[in-house]
């Protein structure tokens, strides 16, 4: 990592001189561990220098899921907790002391996406539906997991079945976006993204059949690749497409995706398309962390996919800058065109053709209460966002029809049309937003994937932090290389993430150490201003941070109800001063109208964008009335929220 991203980093334990690292933090409060943006790195040389344990940093982990996590202002992103979690982290310490570290993910933390299979604990691809579904095996990756020392934590929310990117599910609701908590987190790894995001783990595993690890991680500010279709095994993942299903990390650094990938690709003969790498050797990603990696590589810009919508301009822009500093990081870069892109990509999706049949396939091997799709959506246990797609994919009546060899003999002319073009103008790798649009608001669709050009091309792509937007949303660019060029894309995101400074912890999410969380806060009135000394306000406020909310309740003293104009809460304008005791209207600007005309007792809730939160929470947010004498303003108070 660059020194400006472990100097961001809440600081995590006092250790030892000799390793180097005994500025990183000071001593945290005893039996307490800060794990907070932690690295595996990090965990790693702590444990070994004693200054903590495997089982400690577990119940640190635990501890910010209860804190955040549960009950109804939470994010709602981890829906099992293994309740074998610290008794198999004490395991590991135990064998540390006793033979040493297996590898760099011995005693560390990790969480699972509900549709990884494990042999304790239930898989349920975030449906009631197999709420009681336990498998006879871990999946792959998970075995590899285990051997690699591990902790499972738990498992986490997804797109019910997932079959969507919001990540709602008859399980577990619906998963809150941690930088704002009115929005989406991706899907429909999206339980992973946002707790990985929030700190409630060291890494996480999600899957990607178009879209679901690299959507998550561009709504997280995260990176996730989705691998070479064959470089990692879908055994033991409950299906969506056999033919799409990729199954990896996300991770908040690139180093600590290179420590998870190295840990769980590799040939499995239990999935034939890892068949790809007979013969080869299997890449090493953490080889592949080099600063330069840039320098020298020809990167693509594939226009067509930034959008042209006034709606894609924000991450655009982000984008655009991104690619400005990989040019100063030495690499060449050419806009570039697919030809017929539309028309060779539309209809090679395979997800309808085989998500009823693979599942079937996959239900026969467990205990599930269900043996079929049919049975599932059925059952009444299936989510009402999901149940007329559900419906959809039920109208295909087998498994070989003339639609779906159709369908499959247009993805081989699309990748050959993608690599051709790659071929003929020497890209390295080509780029764009991961997601052209920021995250919708709960219950609204999300717009804006290109998901579909690397789930049917099979290539290789990896989305990367490049900023947020104005109003605190993290925007992710889209990166994708050759066939099994895996680590080498790594690399390149390596060499982009060490040489800027895009990874931000959520704001609802801070350190538990830093006085815990906070559900409520209180707020007060500061001395009134302006020119109506008469003008009074009793005021009682709550600002509370994880629901994003403003509840106000004011009485206004002095003015008749006829003579009040109306009220409204203000917030200093983009680049404007808030000003003094006897501020001026200038630099201001309401963000909601809180009386209407004749309204002396106000009941207000407010809901807060990420701008609007940091005038809050800075104290410079106001109430101002309006009267008929003073129709610009008769008086203003100061919302102090405390400290």
């Amino acid at each position: 990592m660059n020194a400006r991203t472990v100097g961001r980093i809440p600081k995590l334990f006092t250790l030892l001189a000799g390793l180097g690292l005994a500025s990183l933090v000071p001593a945290p409060t005893v039996g307490q561990v800060e794990v907070t943006e932690a690295t595996i790195d990090q965990l790693q040389a702590a444990m070994a220098a004693g200054s903590t344990s495997a089982a400690e940093i577990t119940r640190a982990y635990l501890d910010r899921i209860e804190a955040y996590d549960r009950g109804a202002s939470g994010i709602l992103s981890v829906v099992w907790i293994n309740p074998e979690a610290v008794s198999d982290a004490e395991a590991m310490d135990r064998e540390r002391a006793a033979s040493g570290p297996r590898g760099p993910l011995h005693g560390i933390p990790i969480l699972l996406k509900d549709n990884y299979d494990t042999f304790a604990g239930p898989t349920t691809a975030g449906t009631l539906a197999l709420a009681t579904n336990v498998a006879p095996d871990d999946a792959f990756q998970v075995a590899r997991l285990r051997q690699a020392g591990a902790i499972i934590l738990g498992k986490t929310n997804m797109h019910e079945l997932a079959s969507g990117i919001t990540t709602i599910s008859s399980l577990g609701g619906q998963t809150l976006n941690p930088y704002d908590p009115r929005r989406n987190p991706g899907g429909s790894s999206g339980g992973t993204g946002a707790a990985i995001a929030a700190s409630f783990a060291a890494v996480g595993w999600g899957s990607d059949t178009c879209g679901s690890i690299r959507i998550p991680a561009a709504q997280n500010d995260l990176v996730g690749l989705r691998p070479t279709k064959g470089l990692s095994s879908i055994d033991g993942i409950i299906p969506l497409s056999h033919t799409q299903d990729v199954g990896g990390p996300l991770a908040r650094t690139v180093r600590d995706l290179a420590i998870a990938l190295d840990a769980t690709v590799g040939w499995d003969e239990s999935d034939s398309a890892t068949d790809i790498l007979r013969g080869r050797s299997t890449p090493v990603f953490v080889d592949a962390l080099d600063a330069d990696a840039l320098s020298g590589v020809r990167i693509g810009i594939l226009e067509d996919y930034f959008g042209s919508a006034a709606e894609d301009a924000a991450a655009g822009r982000l984008v655009r800058t991104a690619i400005e500093r990989v040019v100063e990081l030495g690499a060449d870069t050419v806009t570039f065109e697919i030809p017929d892109l539309d028309s060779l990509i539309s209809g090679s999706g395979l997800i309808g053709h085989e998500f009823r049949w693979d599942m079937m396939d996959y239900l026969a091997t467990t205990n599930a209460p269900a043996s079929t799709l049919e049975e599932i959506v059925d059952s009444g246990l299936v989510h009402e966002a999901l149940a007329s797609r559900m419906r959809a994919r039920l109208r295909t009546e087998s498994r070989d029809s003339e639609a779906y060899r159709a369908a499959f003999a247009r993805r081989a002319p699309l990748r050959a049309a993608v690599e051709g073009e790659m071929n003929r103008r020497s890209i390295d790798a080509f780029v764009f937003p991961t997601l052209r649009r920021v995250p919708a608001l709960i219950g609204e669709p999300q717009r804006g994937s290109s998901c579909s050009l690397s789930a049917n091309t099979g290539l290789p792509s990896i989305s990367i932090p490049v900023g947020f937007t104005e109003g605190g949303l993290p925007i992710g660019m889209e990166m994708v290389g050759r066939t099994l060029h895996d680590a080498r894309l790594v690399g390149f995101a390596y060499a982009f993430e060490v040489n800027t400074d895009h990874r931000r912890t959520p704001w609802t999410t801070p350190p538990l150490l830093e006085g815990g969380p906070r559900s409520e806060v209180s707020v007060a009135a500061g001395s009134p201003a302006g020119p109506d000394s008469t003008v009074g306000f009793d005021l009682e406020a709550t600002y509370r941070p994880l629901a994003s909310r403003l509840d106000l309740s004011l009485r206004v003293r002095g003015p008749t109800e006829a003579e009040i104009v109306g009220a409204a809460l203000q917030v200093p304008e983009s680049g404007g001063a808030a000003g003094g005791e006897g501020e001026p209207m200038e630099g201001w600007m309401v963000i909601a109208r809180l009386a209407l005309p004749g309204e002396s007792v106000i009941d207000r809730s407010v809901v807060l964008s990420a701008s609007h939160r940091a005038a809050v929470e800075a104290g410079e947010a106001r109430v101002i009335l309006l009267t008929r004498a003073h129709p610009l303003g008769a008086r203003w108070v100061r919302l102090m929220t405390e400290r």
